[in-house]
């Protein structure tokens, strides 16, 4: 008995990534961005959303040094984990998870190789040109530009907070539209 209770236990490191990527989705799911800043409502475009909060909460977490990127990987892993969990959700079989897990990984990768330079160097045009490109699938940087100003604000700000308090509740930018 004592073995099943300890197979499904949640681990700490793990409650840990579960917790920061809720806080991670939650902003991600703020109306304004949809109502204010036009992002699309759709599936795509939400995992756009889902992934730079996550990516803005991984680097302010790797700026802690060892802790901060224990945390950091368990924040990346529930995402992966959130991710495989919703394809089986929407009906992908078992044997196409894998195909379309490793597609999700690669535009993941490739998203946060384009946003975390302009983030660390503070550069809004760059970043507005490949938000614009993936978030609003257009190749004009002004498609970009309030969400770029929004993730270097939030950037900012979680910068500046303590790590216990980045964990428990992060300081995202207000959203202007």
């Amino acid at each position: 008995m004592i073995m099943l209770q300890n197979l499904f236990r949640t681990r700490p490191r793990e409650r840990l990534g579960e917790a920061l990527y809720e806080l991670a989705v939650r902003q991600a799911r703020e109306p304004a961005f949809y109502t204010g800043l036009g992002v699309a409502d759709r599936i795509d475009a939400r995992f756009e959303l889902y992934t730079l909060h996550v990516l803005l909460l991984v680097m302010r977490l790797r700026d802690e040094g060892e802790r901060g990127a224990e945390a950091a990987q368990a924040l990346f892993d529930a995402y992966v984990s959130a991710l495989d969990h919703a394809l089986r959700e929407l009906g992908v079989g078992d044997i196409s998870v894998g195909k379309k897990m490793r597609k999700l990984g690669e535009a993941m990768y490739g998203r946060m190789t384009t946003y975390e330079p302009p983030l660390r160097a503070g550069d809004a045009e760059i970043l507005a040109t490949g938000l614009g490109r993936n978030v609003f699938e257009s190749d004009d940087p002004a498609a970009g530009r309030a969400l770029a100003a929004y993730a270097l604000d939030s950037r900012s700000r979680l910068a500046a907070q303590a790590f216990g308090e980045v964990s428990r509740r992060p300081d995202w930018a207000e959203i202007k539209t």
